[in-house]
């Protein structure tokens, strides 16, 4: 694959918008398009009309992997100023373009024990890579792709997502002293969140946390009865560790666990920079294919928001370290 056919299929598969849920066309189309080249393509039902895709030419030793769903909201493709714009530019169907093209690379040598697989809902669940983990191929190694500026990941944090949910009485809000206002518990809670001292490792450094959802009350008029946050923590270790130090503001609201991602050591390989990503990704939900890399062009700096770009050079240049990477890792097989 030619450097400017990574960067025409990167646009075709942006300008197809697969925000998560909706990701049936971008792998349908996809599907085509490697059969049209000589891949063997096995299409994995998740849900709906979403599907994964598992790309060989022979029996893989590494797998290639990446995701081709994006979050809201949609924008198209375009080329401005040495750099490719669009939703997926670098998370992540920049990458899958990339990835693509070191399997053209490598199919070039004669090497056909390199595959790939493309899963939906990433961005949401993981349930494209969870789908996938029942079905491992019996590859070796695998290579996750997301934006890490062309850097091999020595580590990810984890998330924990828990819901602090606060019970009071409801009461007219003229007589405040016949009820329980759950509101202030809660604020009372978050108060003392700050105070706690939470996880920390030489490796991943300090466990951060956001407060990303607040609820609560029920009229304007009443004194609420009931209120709650979301908070998402950035895990540098077990989540018991996290819950552990929690324990204090039981006294004030209830504690209920809602998501958990562990931290992950990788895999690496010499010649390149590493670098600890504070975000997750599939690698969690893929363990049983094979041991983990993490590597992908773009800034994760840039994901996610209104101006997602990749640099075209650092696109390019992604298909030769992809090629590189898995062909080191074929000779530790």
């Amino acid at each position: 694959m030619t450097s400017y056919n990574v960067v025409s299929l990167a646009r075709s598969l942006i300008d197809i918008d697969s925000t998560t849920g909706q990701e049936g066309s971008v792998s349908r189309w996809l599907a085509e398009w490697l059969r049209g080249r000589g891949y063997q393509v096995q299409e994995q039902p998740v849900e709906g009309d979403r599907i994964n895709l598992y790309i060989t030419l022979g029996k893989p030793v590494v797998i290639l992997s990446t995701h081709l769903d994006c979050v809201p909201p949609y924008f198209p493709s375009r080329e401005e100023n040495g750099c490719l714009y669009g939703r997926g530019a670098c998370d992540a169907k920049g990458i899958a373009a990339a990835q693509i093209g070191a399997l053209e690379q490598l199919r070039q040598t004669g090497e056909t024990r390199v595959g790939l697989l493309l899963v939906v809902g990433e961005e949401r669940g993981s349930h494209g890579a969870r789908t996938a983990n029942k079905t491992p191929p019996g590859s070796r190694y695998l290579i996750n792709g997301e934006p890490t500026d062309n850097r091999l990941g020595a580590a990810t944090r984890g998330v924990y997502r828990v819901r602090l949910q606060a019970h009071g009485r409801a009461a007219h809000s003229s007589h405040p002293e016949l009820g329980i206002s759950a509101i202030e518990k809660l604020l009372d809670a978050l108060v003392d969140l700050r105070k706690i001292a939470l996880p920390t490792t030489a490796k991943l450094g300090s466990t951060t946390y956001t407060v990303a959802l607040i609820n609560g009350g029920i009229a304007p008029n009443v004194v609420p009865p009931h209120a709650s946050a979301e908070v998402n923590f950035r895990l540098v270790g077990p989540s018991r560790d996290v819950r552990r130090a929690l324990h204090p503001l039981s006294k004030l609201i209830e504690l209920e666990d809602i998501i958990e991602v562990p931290p992950v050591e990788m895999v690496t390989v010499p010649g390149f920079e590493t670098a600890v990503f504070p975000f997750t990704t599939d690698i969690p939900f893929l363990s049983a294919w094979g041991k983990p890399l993490l590597f992908g062009p773009g800034s994760v700096l840039l994901a996610h928001t209104a101006d997602e770009h990749v640099r075209i050079d650092e696109l390019r240049a992604a298909v030769d370290h992809y090629t590189q990477i898995a062909a080191t890792l074929l000779t530790r097989a």
